[in-house]
């Protein structure tokens, strides 16, 4: 494979399209990033058709065959007990030999975090890992994290999760110092569960020697009103939000379509409003914000959403590129060192 630069690893079996839009999105992802190289893992000769046939590909990719492919519905357990030969675990394992700088899946969310969590491990410091993805918002963006991975959390896991959320929205939203807010069911400081309060009163104590600007609660209408660069959470309420969000965006689409059809007024509306409404869309389309990250391992794994297209694959292999590019693994370590040598991952019970 020809080329200096960055190396993702992509499970070219894992979604629903799979392995057409993995390579077609590689191609995209590639026009975007030049830097970019690609280790494709799979099976079959349509790889290798797929691949002859981008022109943006040659010389950019190696393609290693496996024998295994993990299915939408594997359990995690079934994941790791069978699927070392898979496209899925060969990609995040040249992640952990250094062969390259990331790895991207649009498969199975479950095997994928379980896999990662066995092959890449967690640094020093880091207790669980969380999943966060980046949001529309009315004045930008917004990183939120757990989106699942840990349905329940205790103030330390919600402390290290605004660090972690606070590096990611520097790499990824090129914020240098990134307001971070818990999600609470009010603004009041006496309100929420005792971890959600101990969590705020350690990031209140250690603020100043933290990569971030702690903002107190927010709620959660404060999420798509932007107020904070990142927000913190649960992964139940995390996930609750995010697929709420999901479903509120559809709607909206749904009753403005009915909309425009009801009368032919109506319809004249819509084509004086066309413009307008497709950079409404192009703003809210769920593709350009494709690729929630596993923050917390010793490497860096993007899932993908698995319905997504090339053009929303390639989105994902973008915040892959964005975090080895402004280096999240180093600065998670030199934070979460730091913080053991201040003796501080270890005092929120005293505060």
């Amino acid at each position: 494979m020809a080329g200096k630069g960055l190396t993702i690893a992509l499970d070219a079996m894992g979604g629903d399209a799979a392995p057409d839009i993995v390579v077609r999105g590689a191609a995209i992802a590639r026009e975007r990033f030049p830097e970019a190289n690609f280790i494709l893992f799979g099976s079959g000769d349509r790889i290798r058709q797929l691949i002859a046939a981008e022109k943006t590909l040659a010389n950019q990719v190696e393609f290693r065959e496996t024998t295994t492919v993990i299915s939408a519905e594997a359990k995690p357990s079934q994941a790791l007990r069978t699927g070392r030969d898979s496209s899925m675990w060969r990609a995040l394992d040249a992640v952990k030999r250094g062969e390259a700088d990331a790895a991207v899946s649009a498969g199975n969310t479950g095997a994928l975090m379980a896999i990662a969590k066995f092959v890449l491990r967690m640094p020093a410091g880091v207790d669980r890992p969380a999943m966060a993805s980046i949001m529309p918002t009315s004045s930008g963006e917004t990183v939120m994290l757990d989106l699942g991975a840990n349905l329940e959390c205790d103030a330390d896991n919600l402390f290290q999760f605004a660090i972690l959320g606070a590096l990611f929205a520097r790499a990824t939203l090129a914020t240098e110092r990134p307001t971070v807010g818990l999600l609470n069911v009010g603004a009041e400081e006496l309100k929420g569960s005792e971890s959600i309060k101990a969590a705020a009163q350690k990031l209140r104590a250690y603020e100043g020697r933290l990569p971030l600007s702690f903002q107190g609660f927010v709620e959660g209408d404060d999420i798509i009103g932007g107020k904070v660069d990142v927000v913190v959470t649960d992964g139940f309420s995390g996930n609750v939000a995010l697929k709420t969000a999901e479903g509120a965006a559809r709607l909206f689409g749904q009753f403005l379509k009915s909309t425009f059809r009801s009368s032919p007024m109506a319809g004249l509306g819509y084509l004086l409003a066309r413009p307008a409404l497709r950079r409404l869309r192009d703003h809210l389309d769920p593709r350009k914000y494709n690729g929630a990250v596993f923050l917390g391992l010793n490497g860096i794994a993007v899932k993908s959403h698995g319905g997504s297209d090339a053009f929303g694959f390639a989105n994902a292999v973008g915040v892959a590129v964005d975090m080895a590019r402004h280096g999240f693994l180093e600065n998670v370590r030199k934070e979460f060192e730091r913080l053991h040598t201040d003796g501080l991952e270890d005092k929120t019970a005293s505060l």
